[in-house]
């Protein structure tokens, strides 16, 4: 074929959604090939790059360009082409060249209107206005015969249409602030439903796209029966409402033939005989046929309650959608307004039975019931006597009151699933008054239909008294709890945030509600929970010989000691510190060697003010502990019970108290499961279920995102627990610079035999060396004790376990070797949840590889450490990666596991290689590990972390195990007796001249802390 054409005759067909396919022949009819075709066609249509970006498909032989639906009207209204082709159109393609112009300026001037044919089926779409259209086809023959043929090709107006509608988007309404100014000034356009009995025209007025010439608007009136008249019934009525005046309405009457007959004025005549028809039509479509009556006025027919009541509820929406004016009796857009509201009105007494003071979330009180329907606020009798009317429209005190039966029937199984003879428990007065609703206990084995009743049920409300009402602002306002007054035997100065956190605790038990105190570690959870002990003996008015008989006749005593359960690792921690802040309470320790069975339990702990013991003790006796009533039960490190469904959780819950009391600086670890087990043991019932609270908040919070949800659970637990943080401003300025801090540590039994074992056999060779051979084993028995107080692996020799095929690392077996990693760990894992930096110092090479591969493990996190063997270079890498600035604020939000940053937060460093001339500021808790002989040392070692360019307040945490050298040496270094602070200052040589007893007294391990 000879490709430099002169002349290419173009023919095309449009599809249904406007795309138009082209294709063209030469002289001798033979196809131009597409490509061919494109590149003159589109050589000057910049909308196509040219023709680049338009696709060329070959169909049975013929190759089609494909030209956008939206780009068909601008390109053949263009008439852009290349002079030196002579171009012929045939067909569609001479059809569209005429009506291509026209539709373009109707595009351009907006003289387009929305389909109505579209719109029936659920569609927006545009079309131009057909008059504009034959006009504007008038100015030709060639246009008016194209116009003409659009009415006998209906695929080809098909096409056109769907082009001309995608032309009108892309130009008007192809952004977001375009398509949004369309829906705000015409919102009826985007409705699906209504429209029924329209025509096009009638439709375009009611959406407001074309102006209604007629000087009213038509309108349907519900009429209420009179009640002067005895007269039952309701009526429909037509009027005319007037544009210029709403307030002035005309009756019509509709005969059965659409004949309008009433008193309107003169100039409305014309538009009512044009119009009326088509309000019948319009009427009929939209309301049942057993509506209309015959004769001149279709609706006279009465109407019963039932009728009226559907009309209000139903009809009257169809008729809104279907652009009526309806005007429905004032009460009613009231009543639809104000959702039915159901009250529990507590009596004005005390707020518990028989005049007695409320204690507890189960204690009971009465209450009256009170329904809101509309405007009527009726009692529960009027409401009984309403709703055995059987009416849904009932007339009452001159108004009238809507019964919607669905919502009756929620509000009665609303009321009767709260017994009001058996009154309102204080937990039912708080969750009605913080949420609006009440979780009463539901059956775990509820079906999903009872779940979603229950989610959908009235919401129940609470009208509170005066004592209630200060009761409940008291539980929610710092500013109004009591502040009693420090306990005189409190051998400490309680700063302000924790004399706060004091009195919560008093306030609370005083109700005896339950407490979660969760402040951030390092705060003084400890002292402010002694304070409270001290403050529970100070009040008890217990005559000690009451106390002596109760137990010489084996009754219970009239008010039994608190309980602290705490992991094993922490037990030495609470008897030093209550010794320490509080000698004056009796505490006994149930735990190892001092574990006393029920034959002596009893009249031990009768005498005593507080009974210590671990997690794992407290499981084992489960039996004993729960046979008396306790004063107090406080769990520390509480999140030990996050798991609900393990043994130890079911143990102490089941361990009766008056108070109840939580101790935790992590709440919530990983799943609000666990916020809901530490609330269930403070406060059981509170939260519902275990399946209700994953079904009410867990599944909504964790995988929904629910922010209702997530601000409900926060306003149901806020008023039991009391959570400050390091960086709160008024807890700030309360702290001081440096906050060191001990923890004591028992040993395992597996560092307790082996400590033993190392200082017997001491004291026999002790018997036989003298000189530099009894130092030299003095110290070598020394540096063995010290390294086993650590781990018992240091003194074994043995190696790290390997790790799996996934470079994975077992760590339990070395976690459960040695209470010191066990608490590290936790506290460790507790400041990286606040997204703290800390140094931990140990003096041992071994002790630091076995930290650093725990904690990498453990924190999925990487994990330096430093020590004599790094290079300078290594040296300095890690001081800069661990010196890096802190994540934004934004970033911060991420818990740390999840992070991609191989940011490293935790710094191991041996003492001596990391003690002295380090800036490792980015940290602000630094670990003692285990212990120094000089404290100069230690203070060096703390000051890489508190020293100029530190902004945030230091955390110093000295771990010393208990019974051991360790514990011995700390006291001596306190005291300073037996030595002078220049020789403790110097190194450990002097323990070489200690004498054989005095060895034996230093080194010889105390049995009371071993299990």
């Amino acid at each position: 074929m000879n490709m430099q054409l002169r002349t290419i005759t173009v023919q095309l067909a449009l599809t249904p959604y406007g795309d138009a396919l082209i294709f063209g022949t030469n002289n001798g009819h033979e196809a131009v090939p597409g490509l061919y075709l494109k590149q003159r066609l589109f050589a000057w249509h910049e909308d196509s790059f040219y023709g680049t970006e338009l696709t060329v498909q070959n169909a049975e032989g013929v190759e089609l360009i494909i030209l956008p639906a939206e780009q068909v009207i601008p390109f053949f209204s263009a008439r852009k082409l290349l002079t030196h082709i002579d171009w012929n159109w045939e067909g569609s393609a001479a059809q569209l060249m005429e009506l291509a112009p026209l539709l373009s300026a109707s595009l351009e001037e907006k003289l387009y209107i929305p389909s109505f044919t579209a719109h029936q089926a659920g569609k927006l779409q545009w079309t131009w206005d057909e008059e504009v259209l034959r006009l504007a086809a008038e100015a030709s023959a060639q246009a008016q015969a194209a116009h003409l043929e659009l009415s006998l090709n209906s695929s080809f107006a098909d096409g056109l249409q769907a082009a001309f509608s995608a032309a009108v988007f892309q130009r008007h309404y192809g952004t977001e602030a375009e398509t949004g100014d369309l829906r705000s000034e015409y919102p009826l356009l985007f409705e699906r439903s209504g429209a029924a009995g329209m025509d096009a025209a009638s439709w375009l007025m009611a959406i407001g796209w074309k102006a209604d010439t007629a000087p009213f608007r038509p309108a349907l009136q519900l009429l209420e029966p009179d009640a002067d008249a005895d007269d039952s019934h309701w009526r429909l009525q037509l009027l005319l409402q007037d544009k210029r005046d709403a307030s002035a309405l005309v009756p019509v009457r509709l005969a059965d033939d659409g004949e309008p007959h009433g008193l309107w004025p003169t100039a409305w005549s014309a538009h009512v005989h044009e119009r009326a028809a088509g309000w019948l039509t319009r009427l009929r479509a939209s309301m049942p046929t057993e509506r209309f009556a015959p004769g001149g006025d279709v609706l006279a027919e009465p109407l019963s309650d039932e009728i009226a009541w559907r009309f209000l509820t139903v009809d009257s929406q169809l008729l809104l959608e279907a652009g009526w004016q309806v005007l429905l009796p004032a009460w009613w857009e009231a009543a639809s307004r104000k959702k039915p509201r159901l009250r529990a009105k507590v009596s004005s007494g005390e707020g518990s039975r028989g005049g007695q003071s409320l204690f507890g979330l189960d204690s009971l009180i009465d209450f009256d019931w009170r329904i809101s329907i509309g405007d009527a606020d009726l009692s529960e009798a009027e409401f009984a006597e309403l709703v055995a009317r059987g009416q849904r429209l009932v007339r009452f005190r001159g108004q009238w009151v809507p019964l919607d039966p669905a919502l009756l029937a929620q509000i009665q199984r609303a009321m009767a699933g709260m017994d009001k003879s058996q009154g309102l428990s204080f937990q039912d007065i708080l969750q009605l008054h913080l949420l609006g609703s009440v979780d009463k206990a539901q059956n775990d084995n509820a079906s999903e239909e009872q779940l979603l009743e229950d989610a959908t049920r009235v919401r129940l409300e609470v009208e509170l008294n005066e004592h209630l009402i200060g009761l409940i602002a008291q539980l929610g306002q710092r500013s109004q709890w009591p502040k009693p007054a420090v306990p005189a035997s409190l051998q400490a100065e309680l700063r302000p945030y924790q004399h706060e956190g004091y009195a919560w605790l008093a306030f609370l038990r005083r109700f005896g509600l339950g407490a979660c105190l969760a402040d951030d570690m390092g705060l003084g959870k400890t002292v402010q929970l002694i304070a409270y002990l001290l403050h529970l003996k100070d009040q008890s008015d217990i005559d000690p010989a009451q106390r002596e008989a109760a137990i010489r006749s084996h009754s219970a005593p009239p008010e039994w000691p608190s309980l602290i359960i705490c992991p094993t690792s922490v037990l030495g921690n609470w008897e030093k510190e209550l010794q320490r802040f509080a000698p004056s309470l009796n505490v006994m320790l149930h735990y190892g060697s001092r574990r006393l069975d029920a034959g002596f339990f009893y009249g031990a702990a009768a005498q005593a003010d507080v009974v210590l013991t671990s997690y794992s003790t407290a499981t084992l006796d489960q039996e004993l502990l729960k046979e008396f009533t306790w004063a107090t039960v406080c769990l520390d490190e509480a999140q030990n019970i996050k798991n609900a469904q393990t043994k130890q959780s079911a143990a102490v819950r089941s361990f009766p108290a008056l108070h109840r009391i939580a101790l935790t600086g992590t709440p919530i670890e990983n799943r609000l499961s666990e916020l809901w087990s530490i609330y269930d043991f403070i406060t059981p019932g509170y939260l519902g279920s275990s399946r209700a609270f994953n079904e009410r908040f867990s599944n909504a919070i964790e995988k929904e995102h629910d922010v209702k949800r997530t601000e409900d659970l926060q306003r149901l637990v806020k008023p039991f627990m009391l959570r400050r943080k390091k960086k709160d401003p008024a807890i700030q300025l309360d702290l001081p610079e440096k906050n060191e801090m001990k923890t004591y540590i028992h040993l395992t039994a597996e560092q307790a035999a082996l400590y033993d074992q190392t200082v017997n056999g001491l004291m026999e060779r002790m018997q036989k060396l003298e000189g530099i051979e009894r130092k030299g084993a003095i110290l070598a028995a020394l540096t063995g004790l010290k390294q086993l107080c650590d781990h018992p692996m240091l003194l074994t020799k043995e190696a790290l376990p390997d790790t799996d095929a996934e470079n994975r690392l077992d760590t339990s077996a070395l976690i459960d070797r040695s209470a010191k990693l066990e608490r590290l760990l936790a506290m460790v894992r507790e400041l990286r949840e606040e997204n703290e930096r800390c140094l931990i110092f140990t003096q041992y090479i071994g002790m630091g590889k076995m930290l650093q591969a725990v904690l990498q493990e453990e924190l999925q996190e990487p994990v330096l450490y430093l020590n004599g063997s790094s290079s300078k270079a290594a040296r300095d890498q890690m001081i800069e990666r661990f010196q890096a600035p802190f994540p934004s604020a934004a970033e911060s939000l991420l818990p740390s596991k999840d992070s991609a940053s191989d940011q490293p937060n935790v710094f191991i460093l041996s003492l001596k290689a990391g003690g002295v001339g380090l800036n490792l500021t980015a940290a602000n808790h630094v670990f003692h590990f285990d212990r120094w002989w000089n404290p100069a040392v230690e203070n060096q070692a703390t000051d890489r972390a508190y020293r100029m360019g530190q902004t945030r307040d230091v955390q110093v945490h000295k771990f010393i195990s208990l019974g051991t050298l360790e514990e011995r040496i700390d006291e001596m270094l306190e005291s300073k007796q037996q030595l002078s602070e220049n020789v403790i200052a110097t190194s450990e040589g002097w323990i070489t001249e200690l004498s054989t007893d005095a060895l034996k007294d230093l080194f010889t391990l105390r049995r009371e802390w071993m299990g």
